[in-house]
């Protein structure tokens, strides 16, 4: 059975009109079927429809993420924290994981291996 549109949303249902502009909320004067007052409006509207979702870019410190981030030269095995290539290998390393220095001996853990870590 098809979808009865909604008769209180003025945007889906054909006999009803809008009259006033969902973005601005500014009275719609001329055609009948018009659903937003100016291409300004109806472009703001296809952009909120077709926003893909924000992704963070900072972390809750205001940091960038590179700062936290534990990377390792496949070369030599050595682990970074926050630096892309191996200083001992001039080669770039790969990214693990989200981590920083161990607070006992100061080497660059991940926060995956402090998860995984077996408990004394």
């Amino acid at each position: 059975m098809p979808e009865t549109p909604n008769s209180e949303d003025p945007l889906r249902d054909g006999s009803v009109t809008a009259t006033s502009c969902p973005i601005c909320a500014s009275p719609l004067i001329g055609r009948a079927d018009q659903r937003f007052c100016s291409p300004a409006c109806r472009q703001a509207a296809h952009r909120r429809r077709t926003r893909p979702p924000a992704i963070p870019t900072t972390v809750a410190t205001g940091r960038s993420r590179r700062e936290h981030t534990i990377y390792e030269c496949d070369d030599c095995g050595q682990r970074l924290t926050g630096q892309q290539w191996c200083p001992d290998c001039q080669r770039p390393c790969r990214r693990i994981d989200f981590g920083g220095p161990c607070p006992n001996c100061g080497e660059a853990v991940t926060i995956t291996d402090l998860i995984e870590a077996p408990m004394p």
